[in-house]
């Protein structure tokens, strides 16, 4: 529970937190401690490894690179059961709550469980919701799912409730990568409304307004991935960590 407790933690002292995804497969090996250290210095709570695809087949040796720079967790993020590694410092254990598709409600989980057991890594359970984004996302076609609906909050509120009860740590709403759309704020209040869960919010998200919207709406975690592949973008990680961290004002 050591990784699960650092992020309430984090969620009490700074009022949010603000996580990196770091897709293997998207940011050159090259520049990866550069960026690492960078959103370190700048605020960044922890980092989500993983991605739908894994072209890139060292999994580990970019893991271990991670951790090498990093005072930070490295969490992974997986998109597949071949996404374990013991270098991590924990694993989102997801589960699809928003599909109807078996093998990512539990088939996968009973293949990867002994691989995560074996590790020696944090499993955090995750009930995982695809929103509907104004695109097919490589996550919502990876897993065969259809998203819940934009315009349906209540049944993104209902599915949340279900995952708590179930006995799930946190409820992740996933609008996915290179989203149109992000999850819509009305959607993040009714969910963290009637859900006693933290909510984590990705997809999409390409401002600190946007993020720092999400938060007040009554999300916990914000995570970005895919804006930060632009190294144009690096300097805008610490106005992110900023908009998140609700305890202090943005932008100091």
């Amino acid at each position: 529970m050591k990784i699960y407790n650092y992020l309430l933690n984090t969620i009490n002292s700074r009022g949010a937190a603000y996580l990196v995804l770091l897709d293997p497969d998207k940011i050159s090996v090259d520049r990866l401690t550069e960026f690492v250290k960078y959103c370190e210095r700048a605020g960044v709570d922890g980092f989500l490894v993983g991605g739908s695809l894994m072209l890139n087949n060292n999994f580990e040796l970019f893991i271990k690179k991670v951790k090498q720079s990093t005072k930070v967790p490295v969490i992974i993020f997986p998109g597949s059961v071949h996404q374990v590694s013991g270098a991590a410092d924990a694993i989102l254990f997801i589960s699809v709550v928003s599909g109807r598709n078996p093998e990512h409600l539990i088939g996968k989980h009973v293949i990867a469980a002994p691989l995560i057991k074996e590790a020696g890594i944090e499993p955090i359970p995750t009930g995982y919701i695809l929103i509907e984004s104004g695109v097919t996302t490589t996550a919502q076609y990876m897993n065969g799912s259809l998203p819940i609906p934009r315009n349906k909050p209540e049944i993104a509120a209902a599915t949340s409730l279900a995952a708590e009860y179930l006995g799930m740590k946190f409820i992740y709403l996933e609008a996915g990568s290179g989203a149109e759309n992000t999850v819509p704020d009305e959607m993040v209040k009714r969910v963290s409304s009637l859900c006693s869960l933290p909510v984590i919010v990705g997809g999409g998200i390409k401002t600190p307004i946007a993020a720092r919207q999400k938060i007040e709406s009554g999300a916990k975690i914000i995570v970005t991935g895919n804006f930060f592949e632009n190294e144009n973008n690096w300097d805008m990680i610490k106005d992110f960590a900023d908009a998140v961290h609700i305890n202090k004002p943005m932008f100091v």
